[in-house]
C-alpha cells in the first residue's frame, strides 16, 4: 500500500513539536483524540509509514511546524478507562474500546514555520482539506502534493513574498 499523509493539530501549549524532539527516541503517542471522524482515521486508515504534517493550531498564526511519520498504527487509547485522566470516557468499555491513538517519531522540525495565511495563498493547496470553511478535525488527510508543496515550502528559509 502506498505510503498516506496527514495533518494533526495540536496546541502547542499542550504539546509542541518541541515537546515531540524532546520525547526518548523522539517518539510518542498521540492520545486524547475524542471526535469519531477523526477517531476512524486513526484507528482504520493511519499505518505505520504514514507522513503527519505537524500543525500547531491555536498559535498566532497557527502554522505547520514539521513532520512525524506513524511508528506504531492505531491502538485503543488507555486513557478513555482511567477516571484520573481527562480524558476519560465513563462509556468506554476495555472489550469494546471507543478511542485510539497512534505512535509519532519526528521527522523533522522546519526551518520556519508555514503559517495560515501562506498555506490559504499558496495555488498548490487551494483544495486542502485545512482551508475549507468548517474544518476542525485533529487528523485530516493530505494528498502528496499537498505533502511535498508544505515541506518545501517549510524547508526554505525565505518565508512567503510580500
Amino acid at each position: 500500500m502506498a505510503r498516506r499523509y496527514w495533518l494533526m493539530k495540536t496546541e502547542p501549549e499542550s504539546f509542541s513539536i518541541s515537546d515531540l524532539a524532546r520525547a526518548s527516541a523522539e517518539t510518542t503517542f498521540w492520545d486524547g483524540v475524542r471526535n469519531y471522524q477523526a477517531r476512524n482515521l486513526i484507528r482504520d486508515e493511519m499505518m505505520v509509514g504514514d507522513g503527519v504534517l505537524f500543525y500547531h493550531s491555536n498559535a498566532n498564526p497557527p502554522a505547520v511546524v514539521g513532520t512525524a511519520e506513524v511508528v506504531r498504527a492505531g491502538y485503543p487509547d488507555p486513557t478513555q478507562f482511567d477516571p484520573q485522566s481527562h480524558h476519560y470516557d465513563a462509556d468506554a468499555r476495555p472489550a469494546e474500546p471507543r478511542w485510539y491513538m497512534i505512535d509519532v517519531k519526528l521527522g523533522q522540525v522546519f526551518k520556519r514555520a508555514v503559517g495560515l495565511p501562506e498555506l490559504r495563498a499558496h495555488p498548490a493547496l487551494e483544495e486542502m482539506v485545512l482551508l475549507r470553511k468548517g474544518s476542525r478535525l485533529s487528523v485530516q488527510p493530505v494528498t502528496a502534493k499537498e505533502w511535498s508543496t508544505v515541506v518545501k515550502l517549510g524547508a526554505s528559509k525565505a518565508g512567503p513574498r510580500s
